[in-house]
């Protein structure tokens, strides 16, 4: 099957989760014989094609006022408007794509991410008589801030303006025909304002090999070891495990804290921490990272589809202090679980990380993940349920 993912990023370029998920993804396509090509963004002003592991990746410029990605400061609020305007329906980037189109003649067109490139590339697919799966991997088609989240709060309705905004994609939704999502939360945010209606859909998990990480043994240290590992920003909830640490005893824990985030934003959150329990170990590997803790906190208080770290602290056999937010919950109970809180309470986190410290010996040991979690990631199963999606065999319409 000649096979075309969209995706805006690619590696090396990662800012997020998603681009690691695509990446694995086409590798894994290519690896069982499938022609396989990806068309990205970059931040250069001249188009690019390389080869990487078997996928011909197509690197092409941002037809938009600034590269919004990786930046330290965020744009005025008139420039991010502007910018997101031009990205409601993005017509040089989509005379990008169909040229890409002719090229590689795919049999489907696999979008996700598309900040940057715009819904408008659907349309030249759909000219083409190309068939078209869509995997949500955001809230980009709802939200212009793409997290459903605003001023440290979950917005549980859309504000007008972003409904405005966004009108154009839910018409635009009707050209796709399969839907997926990595959890069923955001498959039923995206359907309850009327997105993709009456077209096939289903919860397909990214693929995630933890083979490097299974039952990784934990530090040596007699204190309970807390980790917090990924972007050091107020959705990730940070700064409400930083709060609840000021509720802990003075003895019998640590806190490591890995990821960067934006500069001011970090160095403002060290200099209100003055706990000497507390380390910041920046980028690190997350074998290592791993490797030197005992209990995970996954704190996300944005509405997050289903994190990659979730997935990875499972899968390494670390116990886990879960949110309740987004897709946390339908995997959390595959975890060796602590308990669960809700997003911003620190008070519930911290209780709970008390409960873990009380009990060290019994959150120190590693435990495998259950066979049948593993499963449910492996590229086997992964692929096999997209090249399902991808011919439009009956049973793919389910709400999984």
């Amino acid at each position: 099957m000649r096979i075309l993912i969209v995706n805006t990023l690619y590696p090396p370029e990662i800012i997020g989760g998603a681009e690691v998920s695509v990446s694995l993804l086409a590798e894994a396509l290519a690896q069982r014989g499938h022609q396989v090509s990806v068309v990205c963004l970059q931040n250069e002003q001249a188009q690019s094609v390389d080869e990487r592991n078997g996928v011909r990746v197509y690197r092409v410029p941002l037809d938009n006022d600034y590269w919004p990605f990786g930046r330290d400061a965020k744009p005025s609020s008139i420039q991010r408007l502007k910018w997101h305007l031009q990205d409601t329906w993005n017509r040089k980037a989509a005379a990008r794509v169909a040229e890409i189109l002719d090229i590689e003649k795919p049999d489907v067109v696999h979008s996700n991410n598309l900040t940057g490139f715009s819904v408008s590339l659907w349309s030249e697919a759909k000219r083409r008589n190309i068939r078209i799966v869509h995997t949500l991997r955001d809230y980009s088609l709802i939200c212009k801030r793409s997290t459903l989240f605003r001023t440290g709060s979950t917005c549980m309705r859309r504000c007008t303006a972003c409904a405005t905004m966004t009108a154009p994609y839910r018409r635009a939704s009707r050209m796709v025909d399969a839907v997926t999502s990595n959890s069923q939360f955001v498959l039923d945010r995206h359907l309850a304002p009327g997105y993709f209606t009456d077209i096939p859909g289903r919860v397909i998990f990214n693929i995630a090999d933890t083979t490097n990480l299974a039952t990784t043994p934990g530090p040596a240290s007699e204190d309970l070891i807390f980790g917090f590992i990924g972007r050091l920003e107020p959705e990730k909830g940070i700064d409400v495990v930083l709060k609840a640490t000021e509720l802990l005893p003075d003895a019998g824990w640590q806190l490591k804290i890995a990821g960067r985030g934006l500069e001011a934003y970090v160095r403002d959150i060290k200099a209100a921490c003055r706990n000497d329990r507390v380390q910041w170990l920046g980028f690190t590997k997350s074998a290592d990272f791993y490797a030197g803790v005992d209990v995970c906190l996954i704190s996300s208080v944005w509405p997050e589809p289903l994190p990659r770290t979730l997935i990875e602290g499972i899968g390494a056999g670390k116990a886990t202090i879960c949110s309740t937010a987004g897709g946390i919950p339908e995997i959390s109970e595959f975890s060796n679980l602590v308990g669960k809180y809700e997003p911003h309470d620190h008070r519930r986190l911290a209780e709970l990380m008390q409960e873990a410290i009380r009990h060290t010996a019994r959150w120190k040991k590693t435990s495998p993940a259950r066979p049948d979690f593993a499963e449910k990631f492996t590229p086997e199963t992964i692929t096999g349920q997209y090249l399902e999606m991808y011919a439009g065999k009956p049973g793919t319409s389910s709400r999984e």
